[in-house]
C-alpha cells in the first residue's frame, strides 16, 4: 500500500485558515462581532486584509466558520454522552439536556460577546445552524430507537419523538430563551422540563 502524501500547500492553507478563525473568534469575543472587521483580524495576524480575502470572502464567512467550529464541539459532547453503553437511554437523555443547558448558560450567557455571535447566526438563519439541529435530532432519534428496542419506551416514530423532545426542552438550550428566563422565578425549572420531556417519551 502506498502511503498518502499530504500536500504541503494544503497543509499551509489549513494552518492559515485556523489562524484566521482563531484570531476572529478572539476578537469577536473581546470586542464583539459588530465592532470587529476583517482589517482588525488582518492586523492581529500581521497580514494584509487582501490575504484574508484569499481564504474568506467576508467577515460573515469567517463568522459562519467559527460558528460551525463551536457547534462541532457541542456535537462531539453529544456523541460522548449519548453513546454511553453503560447507562440507560433515559439517563443519557437526561445527562445530555442538562449538559447542553450548562453549556448554554456558561458559554453563551456568561460571555456577552459570544452570545452576540450566536444571536447573529440565529437571526440570519444560517444553514450551518439548521444542519447542527438536524444532526442533534438524528443522534437523539438513534438513542430513542434504542430505548424502544430495549423496552424503555413504547413503540413510536423515533425521529418524530426526537423533534418533539427537542421542542419540549428548547427553553433550556436556545440562547435567547435562556437569556430571557434565567432571572425569572415563574418559569419551569430545568429538571421539571427534562422530567416532562422524558414522560412524553414514555407514554
Amino acid at each position: 500500500m502506498v502511503d498518502t502524501i499530504e500536500n504541503p500547500a494544503e497543509i499551509q492553507r489549513q494552518e492559515t485558515v485556523t489562524r484566521i478563525l482563531d484570531s476572529g473568534e478572539k476578537l469577536f469575543r473581546h470586542y464583539g462581532y459588530a465592532k470587529t472587521n476583517v482589517a482588525d483580524i488582518a492586523k492581529d495576524l500581521g497580514m494584509s486584509p487582501a490575504n484574508i480575502y484569499r481564504f474568506f470572502a467576508s467577515k460573515v464567512e469567517i463568522h459562519q466558520a467559527i460558528c460551525a467550529r463551536l457547534l462541532g464541539t457541542v456535537q462531539t459532547l453529544a456523541e460522548l454522552i449519548l453513546n454511553q453503553e453503560d447507562m440507560s437511554v433515559e439517563a443519557r437523555l437526561r445527562q445530555w439536556i442538562a449538559a447542553l443547558h450548562k453549556i448554554t448558560v456558561e458559554t453563551m450567557m456568561d460571555q456577552e460577546k459570544v452570545h452576540e455571535m450566536v444571536i447573529v447566526a440565529l437571526e440570519r438563519d444560517w444553514q450551518v445552524v439548521d444542519a447542527h439541529i438536524d444532526r442533534l435530532n438524528d443522534m437523539v432519534a438513534e438513542v430513542i430507537a434504542e430505548g424502544i428496542a430495549t423496552g424503555e419506551f413504547p413503540p413510536q416514530d423515533p425521529h418524530s419523538a426526537a423533534r418533539c423532545f427537542g421542542a419540549a426542552t428548547v427553553l433550556l438550550c436556545h440562547p435567547q430563551m435562556v437569556a430571557q428566563c434565567l432571572s425569572k422565578t415563574n418559569r419551569a425549572h430545568p429538571d421539571e422540563l427534562i422530567d416532562f420531556a422524558i414522560r412524553g417519551l414514555k407514554h
